[in-house]
């Protein structure tokens, strides 16, 4: 599988209407991950290089980014 069939397969966290933000972007100290509110749980995205470009383009479209917590409450 070619690294753009990859990216592709997220196209998703992008294309998706902008609101509500279902697919956000939460920096952490640690690292910037995509984050679904719905599942209130972070999207895995293994591959480092395709996570980046898939930033990138959620920035792009003016996806929502946070340091804080976007998610519900866990308990």
């Amino acid at each position: 599988m070619s690294t753009r069939d990859t990216i592709e397969r997220y196209a998703h966290l992008w294309e998706a209407p902008p609101y509500p933000h279902r697919w956000v972007i939460w920096t952490t100290p640690a690292e910037s991950m995509v984050f679904d509110r719905q599942t209130n749980c972070p999207e895995f995205i293994d591959d480092e290089a395709t996570l980046h470009e898939i930033l990138r383009r959620m920035r792009e479209v003016g996806a929502a980014e946070s340091d804080e917590y976007p998610g519900n409450p866990c308990g």
